[in-house]
């Protein structure tokens, strides 16, 4: 029996279930902000259940949601949230199966220093890197980059604005942002050289299994800096045998089973560690280029 952890708009679970279904394997998915309103349990001997369902080989942890909890007092809701939060974590350390993967592993590796201090560690190339609150510091990085730098965000890449879902991008850092630095306060954000590019690569990675794609966001101006702001489709690319061990020598090095990593490969054939996603979306590469990344994860898990 397979669990699945994730939550009603996790589409990227609907993709693997439809197939779970088909193939008639076993699964149990779990969305979390249903937690409250399952049968669950944790037994004397400290074995999880949940729908009367206590046997798990495999656990694939996708995504988590806390459950909508509106009482009249703010304080309450507080504290139940934080309790159904540690419930999970609580969870996630007991139930004896294979993870697909590790939730702490990947809450680890989510951090974009750690990644990139891995990479470099292991041979990647990574771009010249800044994280500072000092303007000076940053008119001097500029600089030293020959003006051609680009910022983007530390964590979150996403923002909620009166309920509309807003995107933060890569952007270039421009002169104009630098003349006038001393009206923007630094707030925390990774700033970086602006490789060169001459095609940008994802390279996911599933147990020992390499599935790469490409995408040529140098074709048109609005995604040149940030393939994301465009529509252009992945297709199926091809990387050399030395950079494919490294993208599976930093997932081992993670902990993980899985990674979606970003690649550029620049105007002069490098090959540029950009970071990596433990737990990153990988559908719609396969609907666009056919690369059976699915059945990878499905094999794993079973």
């Amino acid at each position: 029996m397979i669990l699945i952890i994730t939550h009603k708009e996790d589409y990227t679970s609907d993709f693997i279930i439809n197939k779970l279904n088909q193939r008639k394997i076993k699964y149990k998915r779990l969305n979390c902000e249903d937690l409250i309103n399952s049968n669950f349990k944790v037994d004397k001997d400290l074995n999880f259940s949940i729908d009367g369902i206590n046997l798990f080989n495999s656990v694939w942890f996708r995504r988590t949601k806390l459950p909508d909890i509106n009482s009249s007092n703010p304080q309450e809701d507080i504290y139940l949230l934080n309790e159904y939060e540690t419930l999970l974590k609580n969870l996630f350390c007991t139930i004896d199966a294979k993870w697909f993967s590790d939730p702490f592993k990947i809450y680890k590796a989510e951090n974009k220093l750690y990644q990139l201090k891995i990479a470099k560690n292991i041979g990647f190339i990574i771009p010249n890197t800044l994280i500072t609150n000092n303007k000076e510091t940053l008119k001097e990085f500029y600089f030293l980059n020959s003006k051609e730098i680009i910022i983007k965000p530390l964590s979150q890449s996403k923002l909620n604005n009166k309920g509309e879902t807003e995107f933060i991008f890569t952007n270039d850092l421009k002169n104009e942002h630098i003349e006038k630095l001393d009206e923007y306060e630094l707030t925390p954000c990774i700033y970086q050289e602006k490789i060169q590019k001459s095609i940008e690569l994802r390279v996911t990675v599933v147990g020992e299994k390499i599935f790469t794609s490409g995408i040529n966001s140098q074709l048109f101006e609005n995604t040149k800096t940030d393939w994301r702001k465009g529509k252009q489709e992945f297709f199926k690319e091809t990387i050399p045998l030395d950079v494919e061990e490294k993208c599976k020598l930093i997932v081992k090095k993670l902990g993980l089973r899985f990674g979606a990593i970003d690649l550029i490969k620049d105007t002069n054939g490098n090959y540029v560690f950009l970071e990596i996603n433990p737990n990153g979306q990988w559908a719609w590469i396969e609907n666009e280029t056919g690369l059976k990344i699915s059945d990878a994860i499905i094999n794993e898990l079973i």
